[in-house]
């Protein structure tokens, strides 16, 4: 007996939380402890992109209001400024139309091969063309490893196991190609860009005197079709078998597929699990903290279900800092 409850010690049904996992708990330890996992969603989070492309390439119309068009133009001068700090003024046309062509730095939950690709971009941006060209097939093969020997153990069963389980390394890219298809890991675009990058490695790489003439071409395509490949397979913020439609403003993992390998190695650790009154806020290091309620109650949500009450919610509802929730 516990006060005056009637209901015997034994009895008392104590739920746990997702304020009660450790912080080095395990998803898996998580989705199968808490009493709300079936109302919860892994939310797709990746904050490493750049989009000043987009604005700076943007047309400012002549039907605009005056204070738009000002304003327009302001945000591009700016943008202007900040690549003439970030790559220095000498050359600096060249170096803006080639900030220009190669886009938007896309959206991704990667990790290690971020900083890799910002360093592909910005030689090709500084006219280096050829570590640019080099620099984005290197990177094509250094995925297709990573996801080779990441993914292989889950796959023990399949035909394919029996052609990748014995190598450290694939240089020759059809085989990681065809096994992560048949796999069912690369989407058929990120498929077809990989295909098209193994060409210009393939020209690039072993000597091709015709490389001198088409330097830049070349260089601006494999940053594209590297660009394109992480947009594909790593985007945190796009249409992809794994993320749930139809969701205003964020993006959320399909409930089949939390348990798949390649969701579970490379968005899992960087995915809040959330419900749908969650908030955020940036801390004063910029980073970004994620506020929740603490129980949604029993009982498993289907992502159209989950999917209405996030999209419904009532923003008095949404927790946006650590408060206490209302009695």
């Amino acid at each position: 007996m516990t006060g005056n409850d009637p209901t015997p010690a034994s009895e008392v049904i104590t739920r746990t939380t997702i304020y009660d996992m450790p912080r080095d708990a395990t998803f898996e330890q998580v989705r199968t402890s808490i009493s709300d996992a079936g109302r919860r969603r892994l939310l797709s989070w990746g904050m490493d992109f750049d989009s000043r492309a987009m604005t700076l390439g943007a047309k400012i119309e002549e039907h605009w209001e005056p204070q738009v068009k000002e304003m327009w133009a302001a945000n591009q001068e700016n943008i202007r400024q900040s690549l003439i700090a970030q790559f220095g003024e000498q050359a600096i046309d060249q170096k803006v139309e080639n900030f220009l062509c190669i886009g938007a730095k896309p959206m991704s939950v990667m990790a290690y091969h971020n900083r890799f690709f910002e360093q592909v971009r910005r030689s090709f941006v500084m006219l280096d063309y050829y570590p640019a060209l080099v620099g984005a097939c290197a990177l094509g093969e250094r995925i297709l490893n990573h996801l080779i020997l990441d993914m292989r153990d889950f796959f023990k069963g399949t035909p394919e196991y029996k052609q990748v389980y014995r190598k450290d390394s694939f240089d020759k890219w059809e085989v990681p190609i065809d096994t992560l298809e048949a796999w069912g890991i690369l989407p058929p675009e990120a498929a077809v860009e990989f295909r098209a990058l193994k060409a210009l490695r393939h020209r690039s790489i072993h000597f091709n005197v015709g490389t001198y003439s088409t330097l830049r071409e070349d260089a601006l395509a494999a940053v594209v079709h590297m660009r394109t490949i992480i947009e594909q397979q790593f985007g945190s913020f796009a249409v992809r078998p794994w993320f749930i439609s139809g969701t205003k403003g964020h993006v959320f993992i399909k409930k089949e597929w939390e348990t798949h390998p390649f969701i579970l190695t490379y968005f899992v650790p960087s995915c809040p699990f959330v419900g749908p009154l969650f908030g955020m806020a940036p801390d004063q290091n910029g980073a970004w903290s994620i506020f929740d309620k603490a129980d949604y109650g029993d009982g498993d949500w289907t992502d159209e279900e989950f999917t209405r009450e996030y999209n419904e919610r009532d923003p008095e509802q949404v927790f946006t800092g650590p408060v206490q929730e209302p009695e």
